[in-house]
């Protein structure tokens, strides 16, 4: 991906609280974008990195995280992490030349951690300089199949869901930047939250049949910290496709795609038996819950071409707003 100055420049300074949401694009289309949508004003500013920088975003926007005064925007193909004013919108950095980024997460002002799919290792980063210092390898996985995902930290812990063609929670000690135990679940964790007695919550998507990784029962589990073991199986149905478990704000409940958007208390021992928002016959993609009033923001793909849609409920499943944002929204960041 080149990154060529392409148009006249915007200015921005919006400081208000809000919400970005990170627009995938179609692999190697370069078509990524970043919209910022304020629930206030129910006004929502599409292609702001266009905007703000005069350049496209790039090549599959994974993820985006904010740390400090920066926003950090993991793109997946372009092999690069940029670093943005979260009230400009303007560059002010960028890690490149990295495997194949997924997610950032960080451990202190001068250290982060890189997943990766399609490698066996974790990438350590310095923020301060933008560069790669360092590298955690996953035992036990080749790089040709490796993945690891989304990170949670409890303690001087990370915990990462290992998710394609994987089946394993790692726990890796931030002091000494080394994978020291794994947990196996099912197949194919593709999500991971913690709740608000430090246990971790992940979904699997159990394979898909024919693959020659397996292809089982999707299922939910609450894994114990303390002991780093499996409190609670929840298993769906064979055949479901379940990913996005999010928890809310005050961490008591979980919330999930499998077609219908689902809700269950931390504290249940079943499964619901109902839906909290029923599907419309479209492709939910991604899933955010506000963390201050506990409203849904659902991201609709449609059919992964045309513009996608937000959706935002509240707690009970009503319709509040609809927006269109870029092609294949799947990721969300608050800014708070």
């Amino acid at each position: 991906m080149k990154w060529d100055y392409e148009g006249n420049l915007s200015d921005f300074n919006d400081t208000s609280d809000g919400l970005f949401i990170i627009c995938e694009g179609n692999f190697q289309y370069g078509n990524a974008t970043l919209s910022f949508y304020n629930p206030n004003l129910n006004e929502v500013e599409n292609e702001i990195f266009f905007k703000a920088n005069g350049m496209k975003l790039g090549d599959v926007a994974q993820s985006m995280t904010i740390f400090k005064d920066k926003a950090w925007i993991v793109v997946n193909n372009s092999h690069v992490v940029f670093a943005i004013d979260p009230n400009t919108f303007k560059e002010v950095g960028r890690i490149e030349n990295l495997p194949s980024p997924r997610y950032i997460h960080f451990i202190s002002e001068r250290k982060a951690y890189v997943s990766q799919i399609w490698d066996n290792r974790i990438v350590i980063v310095d923020p301060q300089t933008y560069s790669i210092s360092g590298y955690i390898e996953v035992p036990g996985m080749e790089s040709s199949s490796g993945s690891t995902e989304q990170m949670v930290r409890i303690g001087k812990y990370v915990y990462c869901n290992c998710w394609s063609y994987q089946n394993r929670i790692l726990k890796i000690d931030t002091e000494t930047d080394e994978v020291i135990e794994d947990l196996i679940v099912g197949i194919q964790p593709n999500s991971l939250v913690k709740d608000k007695y430090n246990r971790l919550w992940t979904i699997t998507d159990g394979g898909y049949q024919g693959s020659v990784y397996g292809y089982e029962n999707p299922s939910i589990y609450c894994i114990e910290t303390e002991n780093f073991s499996i409190l609670e199986t929840f298993p769906l149905k064979l055949g479901d496709s379940p990913s996005e478990i999010c928890i809310n704000g005050n961490g008591e409940t979980v919330y999930w795609i499998n077609d219908d958007i689902w809700e269950m208390n931390v504290e249940s021992t079943q499964l619901p038996v109902k839906p909290l928002i029923s599907s419309l016959n479209t492709k939910y993609y991604g899933l955010t819950i506000d963390p201050d009033n506990n409203q849904i923001y659902v991201a609709d793909a449609i059919d992964h071409s045309q513009q996608g849609v937000i959706y935002r409920y509240n707690q009970q499943g009503d319709l509040i707003h609809r927006f269109y944002v870029g092609v294949t929204p799947g990721a969300f960041c608050w800014k708070k």
